[in-house]
């Protein structure tokens, strides 16, 4: 689950992470409550969940309570990227000397989690990562272990932070590791991480997105989850129990395993398409799961070609075969399906297909055979 940056100031506030001082606001006349505590001259932020909020004329700065009722009248109900603006972050406009990066996920393939620091903040780091990824120090950090002070003043030497900075990055660091391991986050990111120009450092911006799988250890997190904002295709995947998260391209996908599904996206961009989705059917693909996935994605209307990619091991290829082809009389489909079916009685599953192959339904053996049909019939290389 994403926070908005102002849910994700107000976590960190408790692990002791500075930030600017600021208030919540849903009408002008809130917005400027909130601005004459914080104290001018302050922030107007609209608060969605995506990017480019400053470049789509979703931050202003104010001077007075004009100002922001200007700026927060003309913001609430703004279209950002799709996301209609219903609340504000008004806080204190902060003095920058220099802007830096942190954050702390997991890495996977190393089984271990990651800090990544770069003297280079404000900008989405993937860029940094794509331009100067020399400018990004990195520390992998043994849960056992943890994460010391002495180890993260280390890293932000390393990543060229200005000397009077270091020392108050460091503790921040230790205490943002603390929010993202205690916190149960799968990412906590701070961009920009601030020095003033008085010498404090702290954060202005908060990038948080919690652990599902954490949830019953945080009953707090209810009022979170009543701020969520989903499309529509992720509820109606809510609804229906799916692990499905909502991308941009015209290729559905279909995989049981998150590993596989994952791979999955991988291969259809290396076949130079682009994946509409990320579905999960985990270890249950009969004829209701693989209906309710169709279902899903068929309300996608970018969808051009579904990829369904099946490795049997728990899961029986002649069991997802029999609830594919039920599934195909329950769903009527706007898109041909490329299947990919291998594992266990995989050749059952093939001969229980065998009489459904059509232009609609199309069987390769391969995983990236599959994946460059399904971008052949979804439009061809993007």
């Amino acid at each position: 689950m994403d926070l908005y940056e102002y849910q994700g100031k107000q976590y960190f506030a408790r692990y002791g992470i500075p930030t600017s001082p600021g208030g919540v606001a849903d009408t002008v006349d809130e917005a400027v409550t909130q601005a004459d505590a914080a104290g001018y001259p302050v922030v107007v932020k609209a608060q969605v969940k995506v990017g480019g909020r400053g470049k789509a004329g979703g931050i202003k700065l104010a001077n007075d309570a004009q100002e922001v009722a200007t700026y927060a009248s003309a913001i609430l109900g703004m279209d950002i990227h799709g996301h209609v603006v219903h609340r504000l972050w008004v806080e204190h406009a902060s003095d920058i000397a220099r802007e830096y990066y942190a954050s702390f996920t997991l890495d996977r393939a190393a089984k271990l989690h990651l800090c990544m620091v770069s003297a280079k903040g404000g900008v989405e780091i993937e860029e940094v990562a794509a331009t100067d990824p020399t400018a990004i120090a990195k520390l992998h950090v043994d849960p056992v272990d943890g994460l010391s002070v002495a180890a993260a003043a280390r890293l932000v030497e390393e990543a060229g932070l200005e000397p009077e900075a270091r020392g108050p990055a460091a503790e921040l660091l230790v205490a943002l590791y603390r929010c993202y391991v205690e916190g149960d986050c799968d990412l906590a990111e701070i961009n920009p991480l601030i020095l003033t120009t008085d010498g404090r450092v702290h954060a202005l911006d908060a990038k948080v997105t919690l652990d599902d799988n954490a949830a019953f250890r945080h009953p707090e997190w209810e009022e979170f989850a009543g701020t969520e904002t989903l499309d529509e295709r992720e509820l109606l995947a809510k609804e229906k129990g799916l692990n499905y998260i909502g991308l941009s391209g015209s290729v559905g996908i279909i995989a049981n395993g998150a590993g596989l599904a994952m791979s999955t996206l991988d291969v259809v961009t290396q076949a130079g398409g682009s994946a509409a989705n990320f579905l999960d059917i985990g270890g249950g693909a009969n004829a209701d799961v693989m209906a309710a996935a169709l279902e899903v994605i068929n309300t996608d209307q970018a969808v051009r070609s579904i990829f369904v990619n099946i490795f049997g091991g728990i899961t029986r290829c002649d069991e997802v075969a029999n609830g594919i082809v039920e599934a195909l009389g329950r769903v009527d489909l706007r898109s041909p399906i490329v299947l990919r079916l291998d594992g266990t009685n995989a050749e059952a599953g093939h001969a229980i297909l065998a009489s459904h192959i059509s232009d609609r339904l199309v069987v390769d053996e391969t995983m990236l055979g599959a994946a460059r049909r399904a971008v052949a019939l979804a439009g061809g290389a993007t």
